[in-house]
């Protein structure tokens, strides 16, 4: 599992921290750290991280996506 966090699009809202503490951990109010080699046993925790957010900034298997496009567009 590839797990990416937009850190320009996250707003620190947290809902992750809360869904998923073994892989987003909040340091301070705004600034997110997050595991981003995630194991694939915390994907349920993940996806339901990645539904919350409100901005949308959690991406997970689409930079998987995105690599094999361009790797065809190559």
């Amino acid at each position: 599992m590839r797990l990416v966090v937009d850190l320009n699009r996250c707003q620190g809202y947290a809902q992750c921290a809360f869904l998923a503490p073994d892989v987003f951990v909040m340091h301070g109010e705004e600034a997110l750290m997050y595991d981003p080699g995630a194991d694939e046993s915390q994907r349920e925790q993940i996806t339901r991280a990645a539904a919350a957010c409100p901005v949308q900034a959690i991406l997970v298997d689409q930079v998987d996506q995105l690599e094999e496009a361009r790797a065809h567009v190559r």
